[in-house]
């Protein structure tokens, strides 16, 4: 064990923070937290999901599960990276070794750190994708194009791999840049100015939704439930994306818990994260389902929503290519916010573990992942017939970039969300947890029981369904 797990692992359980740096504030906490949850999630999956499970009874049982299953382990997370004080792994060496519980509990933040790095690696990629489409809609390629030509772009994009590559590695180095200047410097600086922004770019394209004549009809779409829309597969899908909205499973929370200064509530920060995400997805879903009606288009359009379905609203549209760029800017900044949180896990542990500086282990770290980013580049080109597991039924005709989004979202992140509910929820003592949560006696009562109970249920239930 390190001298910084060591540290961790005894009674106090409150290492050196100083040296490792916190967050300034409870707003720079929230900001940081709410650029990871705030992501190519909020603004590219939601909507989609939402036109596909018929709007607004699915948004209502999003909310739900927002409340009853991503809050508790959200929660749960935070409160693991504070008590630990290090990164998720050594957090959790830590928190066992204090508690007498089994040292293989680790694993559980093993699986997390490992699912955030994966993801990153064709994360990377689709954000690659926004900062292209910002060149194309300023240069204004989208104006006065048909659906046939603007498929064409985006395919045109897709099988050129070069110029994939050149994307994927100015995000890769964004990310970077950023993290490699460490907590406050870096981290929270960054946020600091991405997440303001991104809030005012999104406001700015909801205004320019409401000219469009049709936002009363994207309103009714979003808040009226009409429950013979929905279907157990909904019900499902909302549950699952309430649960990967708030970067849960990935070990983020964990390492952001770990600059949390013992004065600032956990669960009020929680709550406030959760509202904000929430919010900005209902946002997304104001700005892009009116443009969405006014042309005709289908609200059900699938993944190709952002990529297609837009492009050629904006195309149609007076001041299509403004707003076109602002839209696509704002995908970067949401993306960009996010990616930080992925790599932040891994590079905490190389610093605390190899004993590498900040510098060193964000580039150790970031070329790595960038080096994984290219053989998702290439699975979708030169290597789209490539299956590596195809000779399992499941992962049959999954390429590498399918694969990775598969175990990721699918088995990965549920199964770190299971096993932190379950770890806090029955093996942790009660003592440590109501000392980190400070909350009174019936609301503890109310989260402890709902996350020994329902959540790790609900979690599981995902899970199984995703596999079957």
């Amino acid at each position: 064990m390190s001298n910084a797990s060591s540290s961790a692992a005894s009674g106090a359980m409150d290492p050196v923070r100083a040296k490792r740096g916190l967050w300034s504030s409870r707003l720079a906490f929230i900001l940081a937290a709410t650029g990871s949850a705030v992501g190519l999630g909020n603004i590219w999956k939601f909507p989609y999901i939402t036109g596909e499970n018929g709007g607004g009874a699915f948004v209502l049982v999003y909310l739900l599960c927002i409340a009853a299953v991503g809050l508790p382990i959200m929660m749960a997370e935070v409160l693991i990276g504070r008590r630990g004080g290090l990164s998720p792994v050594n957090s959790m060496r830590a928190i066992t070794s204090h508690e007498g519980l089994k040292p293989a509990w680790r694993w559980l933040a093993v699986i997390g750190v490992l699912a955030g790095f994966l993801i990153l690696s064709f994360y990377s990629v689709i954000g690659g994708w926004a900062i292209s489409y910002v060149g194309t809609a300023a240069t204004g390629q989208l104006t006065g194009q048909t659906a046939e030509s603007i498929g064409a772009i985006f395919s045109g994009l897709l099988s050129d791999p070069l110029t994939l590559l050149m994307w994927h590695t100015l995000f890769m180095a964004l990310v970077m840049v950023v993290v490699a200047r460490g907590v406050r410097s870096g981290l929270e600086r960054a946020v600091s100015i991405l997440m303001p922004a991104l809030f005012v770019l999104l406001l700015v394209v909801v205004g320019y939704a409401m000219t469009t004549g049709h936002f009363g009809q994207a309103v009714a779409f979003l808040f009226q439930p009409d429950f013979s829309k929905l279907t157990t597969s909904g019900v499902l899908v909302a549950l699952g994306h309430a649960f990967f909205t708030l970067s849960l499973g990935m070990g983020v929370m964990m390492a952001y818990g770990s600059y949390l200064p013992k004065d600032i509530s956990i669960a009020k920060t929680s709550i406030t994260v959760s509202v904000m995400d929430t919010a900005v997805a209902l946002l997304a879903g104001l700005a892009i389902f009116p443009i969405v009606f006014a042309n005709g288009l289908e609200p059900g359009a699938g993944p190709g929503l952002i990529f297609q379905t837009l492009p050629l609203a904006f195309g149609q549209m007076p001041m299509g290519s403004l707003f076109g760029t602002l839209f696509f800017l704002l995908l970067i900044f949401a993306a960009w916010t996010s990616g930080i949180s992925l790599l932040e896990p891994l590079v905490e542990w190389l610093e605390e573990q190899k004993g590498m500086n900040r510098k060193v282990s964000t580039l150790g770290a970031g070329i790595v992942c960038w080096l994984l980013g290219i053989a998702s580049i290439l699975s979708l080109n030169l290597w789209s017939d490539f299956a590596p597991l195809g000779m399992f039924a499941m992962f049959e005709g999954k390429t590498i970039f399918d694969l990775l989004d598969f175990l990721t979202a699918n088995i990965l992140l549920p199964l770190g969300g299971l096993l932190v509910a379950v770890f806090v929820g029955w093996y942790m003592s009660r003592q440590a947890l109501e000392s980190e949560l400070s909350m009174s006696p019936t609301v503890f009562s109310v989260w402890y029981r709902v996350l020994r109970y329902f959540t790790p249920i609900a979690v599981a239930v995902v899970f199984v369904y995703n596999l079957v």
